[in-house]
């Protein structure tokens, strides 16, 4: 996919030392940027790549697939309903084992 910057540059993950949240957070101003909604924000990054581990690399577009509100009231409200999202598409690298 033409992405339009490098996924491991400083517009992308910066080099692959950010990942997943850390990439998506970054696009937003915590104090500026809420109330946010969903479409705002997949218009101005779904074209973005976003690296989910050292292999993976998917559009912002194609993580809010998987996103199932409309509008986020702050950045709690972001990062709780984008860690749904990422565990939903199997995109979550971190996972407990249950015994």
């Amino acid at each position: 996919m033409d992405w339009p910057h490098d996924p491991d540059g400083e517009e992308g993950s910066e080099g692959r030392r950010k990942y997943g949240h850390a990439v998506l957070a970054k696009k937003i101003d915590e104090e500026e940027d809420f109330p946010l909604t969903a479409a705002e924000y997949v218009e101005q990054y779904g074209d973005h790549p976003v690296r989910i581990d050292y292999e993976t690399v998917v559009s912002v577009a194609d993580i809010f697939e998987y996103v199932d509100q409309d509008e986020f009231e702050d950045f709690p409200d972001f990062h709780k309903c984008l860690g749904r999202a990422l565990r939903e598409a199997d995109w979550w690298p971190y996972r407990l084992e249950h015994a």
